[in-house]
């Protein structure tokens, strides 16, 4: 009788690390911010009918960069949730930390206990009333979610994306510069990104009760301009 093989628990954890960084890193970046009066969120997708940004509850968006199946189920249970809670409560019971949460315990199990890891990074970013700010979360592949104050930067080329964000980060600054600085930041030196490659879509108190608005590509341009 042949013995089976031992491969160390912390190996098989480094080789599931790195085969999901490898998926995330194929796909294309995705940023959020906040600006003066609300949350823009920027990513670099081609498409006009695979979003990476949606809308999950009246101030909660949703944000993905990776392998689209996996984290557009995600999306839809994550509405679906949202959609339980308010009708079983109230719509103010919905909110985007309780909803990270469960994305990052779903996250965390499955890395932890599934062979193949999720190739996906998420974001869930909530509209402040006024007495509470914009919350930015980014759950990560294995669970790990941390909460962002200013930004959040998504996809495999994060770290120097981050860089040129929080070099050109202003508090106060208003959409277009916020859109601006977002779009330079993922294109970088040596490429230039028009509004047909990009999807943005902002969380803003000027929207509604749906705060959730698509900014089209005509009315992108201009802004870019």
């Amino acid at each position: 009788m042949s013995m089976p093989y031992y491969v160390a628990p912390e190996q098989v954890m480094k080789d599931r690390a790195e085969y999901a960084q490898k998926g995330i890193a194929r796909g294309r970046s995705l940023v959020a911010t906040t600006y003066d009066t609300g949350i823009a969120i920027v990513a670099e997708n081609p498409s006009r009918s695979l979003h990476k940004i949606s809308e999950i509850y009246d101030r909660i968006a949703f944000g993905g960069v990776g392998k689209y199946n996996e984290y557009d189920q995600l999306r839809v249970a994550g509405v679906r949730h949202a959609d339980t809670k308010g009708y079983a409560y109230s719509r103010e019971d919905v909110d985007a930390r309780s909803l990270a949460n469960l994305y990052a315990q779903y996250l965390g199990n499955v890395f932890t206990h599934e062979m193949k890891p999720l190739e996906v990074e998420i974001l869930v970013a909530e509209l402040g009333d006024g007495e509470s700010p914009n919350q930015l979360y980014h759950i990560a592949y294995e669970g790990t979610i941390t909460d962002e104050d200013r930004f959040a930067v998504l996809g495999g080329d994060a770290e120097t994306i981050t860089e040129r964000v929080a070099a050109a980060w202003q508090g106060d600054w208003d959409m277009a510069a916020a859109l601006k600085a977002a779009t330079q930041a993922l294109a970088g030196p040596d490429r230039t990104l028009a509004a047909g490659d990009l999807e943005v879509a902002t969380l803003s108190r000027g929207n509604g009760r749906r705060t959730f608005l698509r900014i089209e590509e005509p009315e992108l341009a201009q802004l870019l301009a």
